[in-house]
């Protein structure tokens, strides 16, 4: 009786146990306030709500689980299964990764998503070789300059230091005459305050985000390039979930896109409206700038598609037909 009893108890219990829950990490370098991880933790929740809390996605903001150039590595690894990265900080890796740093080649958010239409299909399968893929990516707001002193040209960025977060931005740093200096996001407030650099080119976002007004006045719109952050997935991870939950992890990856980009054109208006609240002068670029800017876009065009071969040849072939 006593053996009967416990065989029934044991089924009770087995048939009563919580599904399988599967956990993933991932790891973003942007503060939680920033637009981007706020985007990110949205994803995180509606793909909670759409698997009944089968997947859960616990995003780790403000670089607190990896730094910005070792997230990808991890997602690849394994050691996350999923994460963030500005895909222009890999050129160095491949060149395609760079596209979207090229400055002036799409200075537009229409013109972003055009590139971005065709650079994706080169990227999935540089990505896939490697055991990943994209699930999202969303553009940062149009680069503009952040300097000290009013510019008339190129020639007075002369010397100065450059923070550097991509080879692009380095290779624009020594194309004007500039110092660079390699600086994530996360350590932005530190560098300009303490005086390692003392201008740079990133987004009005970034330049929010770390407080610059402490420490700069001026900020030229120049609305250079849109570097693009992208979501990838470990491939092998993606593919143990069940056909359901991946489903409802590409709708939300989807639904996140959309999100993001229109995010991004709202909070670019905002963010240069709070930067003026804070006592920083927003400028248009003098015909000069703007020109010595263009030329400096144009000598990087060129030489990146030296370094993207066929490959190159093929995403600005069809970048230009759209």
């Amino acid at each position: 009786m006593k053996i009967k009893f416990a065989l029934v108890l044991a089924a009770i219990t087995c048939s009563s146990a919580p599904f399988a829950q599967t956990k993933w990490d991932l790891p973003a370098a942007y503060p939680a306030s920033n637009f981007h991880t706020e985007n990110i933790t949205q994803f995180a929740k509606d793909v909670d709500t759409a698997t009944g809390g089968k997947l859960k996605i616990t995003v780790h903001a403000n670089a607190s689980l990896f730094k910005a150039p070792e997230i990808k590595r991890a997602v690849q690894g394994g050691q996350a299964q999923i994460g963030e990265i500005l895909l222009v900080n890999f050129e160095n890796e491949n060149p395609i990764f760079g596209a979207d740093g090229i400055p002036f080649l799409a200075s537009s958010y229409a013109d972003s998503k055009k590139l971005y239409t065709a650079q994706k299909p080169v990227l999935d399968k540089i990505l896939g070789a490697q055991g990943m893929k994209i699930l999202y990516a969303v553009a940062w707001p149009p680069q503009g300059l952040f300097v000290k002193k009013e510019l008339a040209s190129v020639a007075d960025m002369r010397g100065v230091k450059w923070r550097a977060y991509s080879p692009a931005t380095a290779k624009m740093a020594e194309l004007i005459g500039a110092q660079p200096v390699t600086i994530q996001a996360a350590e932005v407030s530190q560098a300009f305050a303490t005086g390692v650099v003392d201008s740079m080119m990133t987004s009005g976002a970034t330049g929010y985000d770390t407080k610059i007004y402490e420490s700069v006045k001026y900020l030229y719109d120049a609305q250079a390039w849109l570097p693009k952050n992208a979501v990838i997935v470990n491939l092998k991870a993606f593919n143990a979930l069940d056909a359901t939950t991946q489903a409802a992890v590409t709708k939300a990856a989807a639904d996140a896109e959309a999100r993001g980009w229109a995010s991004s054109a709202e909070k670019n208006e905002w963010y240069k409206a709070e930067l003026t609240k804070k006592g920083m002068k927003i400028l248009s670029p003098s015909p000069k700038l703007a020109s010595d800017l263009k030329q400096v876009g144009t000598i990087m065009l060129a030489d990146w598609e030296k370094k993207a071969g066929a490959d190159g040849q093929t995403l600005i072939s069809a970048y230009r037909k759209k």
